[in-house]
C-alpha cells in the first residue's frame, strides 16, 4: 500500500518510520511536513528547512511540505493540509502515517479529517508504553538534540540536551518520557533510517511566547517556548 509519512522531525516519527519499514506493510512514497514559511523552519519545532530537506535526504524518500503562515488559524491550517492530502491522493497514497502514541482526542481528529479526504490512517506506535519506546529508540542508535520545549513543564536546562539514558532520568514525574503531551520536541540527526548522520552545530537558545485559544470571554496566559536553533554544519 501506498502511503505518506506526518514527518515532523522528531523522535516519534522517526521510530514509526523504522517500524513502518521493518513491517513492510506500506511503500512510503512522500514525507510530509507543516513549516513556517515566513522562518522557514518546521511548525512548533523551529528547526531550520535545510535541517529536514537534509533528513529527507538522508532518508531517500521525497519531501513535501505544507506552507503555513506564522500563526495559522485552524481553518487555514485545515484548508492547506487538505490541499496538500488531495495533491497526495493523485499520486497514488491511500494512506497516512502517524507517529502519536495514546491522545485519543488527535487520533479521531486525523482520521475525521482524512476519511473525508478518503484517505486511511495508521498510527505503528499506538498505544505502547513510552518509557518503552524512548528506550527502545536509544538501543536502535537513534539520536536525537531537544530543540524545543514547553516552559509549563520543564526549565531551559533541557533545552539542547541529547535524549540519552541520563535525560530520561532527570525529567520530571510529571512529563511524558515521549513528550507526548507537547513537553518538548527533538530533531533526530542519525539513526537506522538514515544513510549518514545529519551534520549541524548548536546555535543560541531562544524564548518566544504564543498566544493561547480564547474561549467565550476567559482570558488565557500566553504560552512559552525555549527553543535551542540548529546551524546547518
Amino acid at each position: 500500500m501506498q502511503a505518506y509519512m506526518n514527518w515532523s522531525g522528531g523522535k516519534d516519527s522517526s521510530l514509526c518510520l523504522y517500524k513502518v519499514f521493518q513491517s513492510g506493510n506500506y511503500n512510503i512514497a512522500h514525507l510530509l511536513t507543516s513549516v513556517n514559511a515566513v522562518h522557514d523552519r518546521i511548525s512548533m519545532h523551529g528547526v531550520r528547512r535545510s535541517l529536514l530537506e537534509a533528513q529527507a535526504s538522508s532518508i531517500g524518500i521525497p519531501l513535501t511540505t505544507i506552507e503555513l503562515p506564522e500563526e495559522p488559524g485552524m481553518e487555514e491550517y485545515e484548508n492547506a493540509m487538505l490541499q496538500k492530502v488531495n495533491e497526495l491522493k493523485q499520486t497514488g497514497c491511500t494512506h497516512a502515517i502517524f507517529g502519536d502514541i495514546f491522545l485519543e482526542d488527535l487520533k479521531n481528529y486525523r482520521e475525521q479529517k482524512l476519511a473525508n479526504a478518503g484517505v486511511e490512517c495508521s498510527f505503528p506506535l499506538w498505544k505502547i508504553n513510552t518509557t518503552e519506546l524512548v528506550h527502545e529508540f536509544i538501543e536502535l542508535g537513534f539520536k536525537s538534540i531537544i530543540v524545543c520545549i514547553n516552559e509549563q513543564y520543564l526549565d531551559k536546562n533541557f533545552c539542547g540536551r541529547i535524549i540519552d539514558e541520563d535525560f530520561i532520568n532527570d525529567l520530571p514525574k510529571n512529563v511524558d518520557p515521549c513528550g507526548e503531551n507537547g513537553e518538548f520536541h527533538s530533531f533526530v540527526f542519525d539513526g537506522p533510517i538514515f544513510k549518514k548522520p545529519i551534520p549541524f552545530t548548536k546555535g543560541e537558545i531562544v524564548y518566544k511566547t504564543y498566544h493561547a485559544p480564547k474561549t467565550s470571554n476567559e482570558t488565557k496566559p500566553d504560552y512559552g517556548f525555549y527553543f535551542c536553533d540548529l546551524l546547518p554544519a
